[in-house]
């Protein structure tokens, strides 16, 4: 009898803490319902109605993402029904914890309809079709919504054809089976399909028409789109905003006014369409008018007028916009964050990114971006690692501009890094990120790593085509560059005018002038392709580096078009290979008139003349670079060794190990004359006697940069050093000896392509 009445005590307290449907218990409600459960000191018969208790306190805790609370309730349940395992499952699946719902599931005693239902929905929503369709054809019978999760599941991943044959097999279908298979072609595309869906049904709903029309939208097909809209027997709001957004957006911001002005009831949402659309279309303005006139705002409203400003480059108005803006979101700081970046007022960028109250991993991309983009690398590599160390998740926008950072200064090692990273965040095979990583290794002189990034990504753009063809041709291996042509082309990637330059380059850094001219000329015709000045340089340098200077010369009389600066350096530059110095003087004339303040071209001609022993003539283009105001810019070399750039000058005396490196040089300039080398000292730009000249030769800086290379990088590495200038004969010369001598991959870029230098010989065949 005690025990009885102890019972009904409990029964009394379990009652009176039943929860109230409208709210969710309170942590402390379930602390002392999880007293209650626990005064229990033996199992006792339990009804259903106390099962149920248990069960609700379950669904409570998970509720509150108490997940070791509700195991621990399940636990103490003296009876268990299926309700209470579909309890436990159903909470761990809505706290992501699949691994506990599935084991959970695999060790019920018996399963109802509603488990499996439950379970299948869960691997949907874990995108692990595999299991969820594994499960659907275990199940004992199926009901409709067994059917529509596996359907949606299909549908949310773009499997079409499944999708469409779940949809065939079921027994009957309800709105929700029409709904998902016309979402499904709308949302990958297929709108000749969704067309002949939509049309085997009369009884469509409200929220069919308008998805529909949103596809037909989506891909800018205005007259197909109102011509639903007009059929629709009933309209909405969101029909009427899906039709005037898609004009507006689309540049028929007059259609889009005029039913705007038709709409018989308009909610922020339209109001906002048609900002937008007068700021997409430029019309910042009649923007501003009708943001003026709207009843209410939302911060879309606010952005959209912001952004408007900031597209316009009118960052005064914005800035007053923001400050009255009384619903700033993280939107709104990216947003102006983006507008000063954009204008290189780096400042005023990174004091909103500072006093903004929240970011997301939208911020940290626009700063980043916005360093990157102004020149300030090592600060935009900084900002990286502080995002990283804030714990804020590097998307891809984060990755790509870090990437293209260690691209412009040459960083490889940590451009390594970031790709070990990118490879852990899943990044790796997507053509935007993957881009980035494909151009960095270019870049740095990783052409090997840049063929593998290009194999890993898995959809490739026009972009990662012509950078790997680019790439290729810069390091010399016109062959491969030309390889890669072809499949692109098998692949049906239609080339356009920037592949045909990396295609035409590729071919004059290994020489094959008549594929060149092959291509040169067919490119119209073929893939339909307007020739312009780049192409003309190409096919001067082209020509000219194989000594046909007078077939040059041809070429540039017919052009369609006056040659530009650079047309006339390809000649000069050709001019001073093959020693013809009137050529090189008429190019260089042409070329001061163009463009007085070119320094490289004084350099190139003052070169042509020293080979030639015209020394006065060295002076006069010296005293012209003085009286013009021209500066020769320094030449200079680095490379980066553990995560470090040490840069060197021609002579230089300033690096820490400066003894070792010039004990090694003359060690190795030793060598190099028993191996049968000569300075090509009719380079010095002085006169002076020879001795004197082979002293200047010997400590130029890409020489400095690859002894330290050598004494500091462990053998079997490759030795990569970045020249800012390009790369003179008798140090090309010099460091073909080296990798001789050492035994080492030596890889020079410099302001003109890459040099890979290997047991005595050069990737360019010494023809740059």
């Amino acid at each position: 009898m005690k025990a009885l009445r102890h019972r009904l005590r409990q029964l009394r307290s379990i009652n009176e803490l039943k929860p109230n449907p409208n709210s969710y218990p309170s942590k402390k409600t379930l602390t002392q319902r999880n007293q209650s459960f626990n005064n229990y000191d033996k199992p006792r018969p339990v009804g259903d109605s106390d099962i149920k208790q248990w069960n609700m306190a379950i669904s409570a805790h998970m509720r509150n993402s108490q997940l070791d609370s509700a195991l621990h309730v399940f636990n103490l349940m003296p009876r268990r029904s299926s309700v209470s395992y579909n309890a436990m499952i159903s909470g761990y699946l809505m706290n992501g914890r699949f691994d506990l719902a599935r084991n959970l599931f695999d060790e019920m005693p018996e399963r109802d309809l509603v488990s499996w239902n439950v379970m299948i929905s869960g691997c949907v929503r874990n995108n692990n079709l595999a299991a969820a369709r594994e499960l659907f054809e275990k199940m004992p019978e199926r009901d409709v919504v067994s059917w529509n999760a596996m359907l949606s599941g299909y549908a949310q991943n773009g499997c079409i054809g499944e999708a469409r044959n779940i949809f065939d097999r079921m027994p009957y279908k309800n709105s929700i089976s029409w709904n998902a298979l016309l979402a499904t072609y709308v949302q990958n595309g297929r709108m000749e399909e969704a067309c002949r869906l939509f049309e085997s049904k009369s009884d469509w709903d409200l929220v069919s028409w308008n998805c529909l029309m949103g596809g037909f939208v989506k891909k800018k097909m205005l007259v197909d789109a109102r011509r639903v809209f007009d059929r629709i027997p009933f309209r909405d709001k969101i029909s009427w905003n899906t039709i005037i957004t898609g004009y507006a957006q689309n540049g028929e911001i007059e259609e889009a006014r005029r039913l705007f002005n038709e709409s018989p009831v308009r909610d922020v949402f339209t109001w906002t369409a048609m900002v937008s659309g007068y700021v997409q279309n430029g019309l910042v303005d009649e923007a501003r008018e009708i943001f003026e006139e709207m009843p209410q705002k939302n911060a879309v409203s606010w952005n959209a007028m912001i952004a408007g400003y900031v597209q316009c480059k009118r960052m005064d108005m914005a800035r007053k916009l923001f400050e009255e803006m009384p619903c700033r979101d993280v939107t709104t700081w990216n947003t102006m964050i983006t507008g000063y970046a954009q204008i290189g007022e780096i400042a005023y960028a990174r004091d909103f990114f500072d006093r903004m109250p929240r970011r997301d991993t939208v911020s940290w991309a626009a700063m980043i971006a916005g360093y990157a983009q102004s020149g300030y690398s090592e600060e935009a590599l900084w900002l990286f690692v502080e995002m990283k160390r804030d714990g804020e998740r590097l998307n891809r926008s984060s990755f790509a501009c870090a990437l293209s950072t260690c691209a412009h200064i040459v960083a490889l090692e940590l451009g390594n890094q970031l790709h070990g990273r990118l490879v852990k965040a899943g990044y790796e095979s997507g053509s935007f990120v993957g881009n980035a990583l494909l151009l960095m290794y270019c870049k740095c002189g990783g052409i090997e790593e840049a063929c593998s990034a290009f194999a890993e990504i898995m959809e490739k753009d026009i972009v990662s085509w012509n950078t790997m063809i680019a790439g290729y041709a810069r390091h010399g291996f016109g062959i491969e560059a030309l390889k890669i042509f072809e499949l692109m082309k098998a692949t049906g990637v239609k080339p356009n005018d920037t592949t045909m330059i990396g295609v035409l380059s590729a071919c004059s850094h290994a020489g094959l002038v008549d594929r060149g001219m092959e291509y040169f000329y067919s490119m119209n015709q073929d893939y339909g392709i307007t020739v312009n000045s780049r192409h003309y340089t190409c096919m001067v340098d082209l020509l000219g580096r194989a000594g046909r200077l007078d077939e040059a010369q041809k070429l540039i009389r017919n052009m369609p078009f006056e040659p530009d600066a650079a047309t006339w350096g390809a000649l000069l530059g050709a001019s001073r290979i093959h020693g013809n110095t009137k050529l090189a003087e008429t190019a260089a004339e042409l070329i001061f008139e163009m463009e007085p303040e070119n320094a490289g071209m004084y350099v190139l001609l003052s070169n042509l003349y020293a080979a030639s022993g015209r020394w006065g003539d060295v002076r006069k283009m010296r005293l012209k670079m003085r009286d013009t105001g021209v500066k020769k810019v320094p030449g200079y070399s680095w490379l980066e060794v553990q995560n470090k750039i040490h840069t060197f000058s021609v002579g230089d005396a300033c690096h820490p190990d400066r003894d070792k490196i010039y004990a090694y040089l003359e060690e190795l300039d030793l060598k190099m004359k028993r191996e049968g080398y000569v300075s090509s000292t009719n380079l010095i730009l002085h006169d002076v006697n020879e001795e004197e000249k082979e002293h200047m030769l010997k400590y130029h800086s890409e020489k400095l940069a690859v002894a330290y290379g050598i004494l500091s990088i462990p053998a079997g590495r490759p030795i990569r050093v970045i020249k800012n200038l390009r790369a003179c004969e008798d140090c090309h010369n010099a460091i073909k000896y080296i990798s001789k001598i050492v035994g080492r991959l030596i890889i020079l870029r410099d302001s003109n392509r890459f040099h890979h230098f290997r047991e005595g010989s050069c990737s360019c065949g010494d023809y740059w």
